[in-house]
């Protein structure tokens, strides 16, 4: 769904830039609050997952393919707040990088694969947990189900841009059930992908897990007839607290499907690209500004094999989402640690 320039006039584009820098900006602030020394590494590993898994298109339809948007994996794994700032610091590789998707259209994309995705999933998915009982499977069901509804969610906002500023004259009807259609499909894809990478995570670290933190509950014991907390469990050592093996795994994890079971990913245009071509959309679009980027189509310039050229296309796109972004939640979480420690020596928390 990455949208290209050329899609949506410029007045749109600019408002959505303003628009999704706004949403940026808070989600800067909000992700303070989610961040600690043990999860601000995790946030940069999820982007760099999030990268590789959509370099694997899956086919849905003859024809068409389609791949994780990742706002509902995120959300999930490291929070809201968090979940934004990975897909838009994906997004913004892609776009710089690997020409995928428009520079002028980077707000678009932003609203419509970071921001939305986000606030359908996490909405589905914390509503679904109070509804259901508590465990690692409903979070899996809930993981699904926000995953699910996240794509035509991203989907319908895409539409409402086209309808407020399309370059070409496609009545909304048509683009609204041709990009629904297609995109429930894609979102099955998403649910999938979403579910056995939270119930992996969950399985082996649930403490890490963001939107499962409700599974930490105080085990109970019956004293006399009445239920009292259980005397509290010793503290764990930080080395058994230590997320460098989990960290390491996703990484791997990450280079390998980029670097390698990238090249056995559809090659069919996504459902964007084939409801643009069959329906007209694309006849305004202008080429990418990085189209002569040396990484550009996610392959390097003058090699000549192809498996090879976008193994390395991926491996370096996974290495510079990780540096990046690690970069970024590293600096919010030390400017986390900067407001508690302005807070406890306040004169306020002093007195």
């Amino acid at each position: 769904m990455h949208v290209p320039d050329g899609f949506i006039d410029a007045p749109v584009s600019v408002a959505a830039g303003v628009a999704a820098t706004a949403a940026v900006a808070v989600s800067l602030r909000g992700a303070r609050r989610e961040l600690d020394e043990r999860t601000a590494p995790l946030a940069g590993l999820v982007a760099a997952f999030i990268f590789a898994v959509q370099m694997l298109n899956f086919p849905v339809a003859a024809g068409t393919s389609g791949h994780l948007l990742g706002g509902a994996l995120a959300a999930i794994l490291v929070g809201p707040y968090t979940g934004v700032l990975c897909v838009s610091v994906v997004l913004l590789m892609q776009g710089i990088l690997f020409a995928d998707g428009g520079l002028t259209a980077l707000g678009v994309n932003v609203l419509n694969m970071a921001v939305v995705t986000v606030l359908v999933s996490y909405a589905v998915f914390r509503g679904l947990l109070k509804l259901l009982p508590a465990g690692r499977r409903p979070v899996t069901v809930a993981a699904f189900a926000g995953a699910l509804l996240s794509v035509p969610g991203a989907a319908c906002m895409f539409t409402l841009l086209y309808a407020l500023g399309g370059t070409t004259d496609v009545p909304i009807g048509k683009v609204f059930t041709a990009m629904a259609g297609v995109h429930v499909l894609i979102g099955i894809g998403e649910a999938l992908i979403t579910a056995a990478t939270v119930g992996a995570v969950i399985a082996v670290r649930p403490d890490l897990v963001h939107g499962a933190r409700s599974l930490a509950t105080p085990l109970k014991l019956r004293v006399g007839g009445e239920l009292v907390d259980a005397p509290a469990a010793a503290p764990v050592p930080a080395a058994a607290r230590s997320t460098r093996k989990l960290w390491a795994t996703g990484l791997v994890t990450a280079l390998v499907l980029a670097g390698f079971v990238s090249f056995y990913a559809s090659t069919s245009p996504d459902g964007l690209e084939k409801v643009a071509a069959d329906k007209g959309i694309d006849a305004k679009a202008q080429q990418h500004a990085a189209a002569g980027s040396p990484l550009a189509d996610y392959s390097v310039k003058d090699v000549g094999d192809a498996r090879l050229s976008g193994g390395l296309a991926g491996v370096i796109g996974v290495g510079a989402t990780v540096a990046v972004g690690s970069g970024i939640f590293w600096a919010v979480r030390r400017r986390r640690a900067q407001d508690l420690t302005a807070a406890a020596t306040s004169p306020a928390s002093a007195g």
